[in-house]
């Protein structure tokens, strides 16, 4: 996909989702990792699961690493989450982690659907205590204060890959 490849991660309700959609309005090429990637499975072995659960959220690390070798666009973004980000985060030149308070967590659950992970009231302790904790994301990279407007996190993230 990219000559640089870049991860875009954080917790549940940071804006992932949101950034690849306007890194695409932008002209960037950006993957949706929720969407085109994900599956259920173990996070060390792969082996898919009928078992849906959060913690069984990986992506496919063949794909991931296909399209990472695929250089076709100057740059490429991976946004989302995974639990298995160990077995590819090697493959990017750069990941950037978006960060929100606490404050800001909860009002974008509010705004959740239900269909969506975080829309049910049972799921948003597991997502308070990994939002505190931050077990579920990378401890390397660049944080991104993703509670600022969409073109600002966005520009943010930009301003940072010029510079490489």
């Amino acid at each position: 996909m990219g000559v640089r490849n870049y991860l875009i991660e954080g917790g549940s309700c940071t804006g992932k989702t949101t950034v690849c959609n306007e890194l695409q309005r932008r002209g960037y090429q950006a993957i949706h990792g929720d969407r085109e990637l994900a599956y259920q499975g173990d996070p060390e072995t792969g082996k898919q699961t009928d078992t849906a659960s959060h913690k069984n959220h990986i992506w496919d690390v063949d794909k991931v690493k296909a399209l990472a070798d695929n250089k076709n666009e100057p740059i490429t973004f991976f946004c989302g989450g995974s639990r298995n980000f160990s077995k590819f985060l090697d493959l990017f030149d750069g990941v950037f982690v978006l960060e929100v308070d606490r404050e800001t967590l909860h009002r974008r659950l509010d705004e959740r659907p239900e269909n969506e992970f975080g829309g049910k009231k049972s799921e948003r302790e597991l997502i308070a205590r990994l939002h505190r904790t931050k077990e579920d994301i990378p401890q390397i990279g660049t944080i991104i204060d993703a509670t600022a407007p969409i073109e600002d996190v966005v520009d943010a993230i930009v301003r940072k890959i010029e510079g490489d």
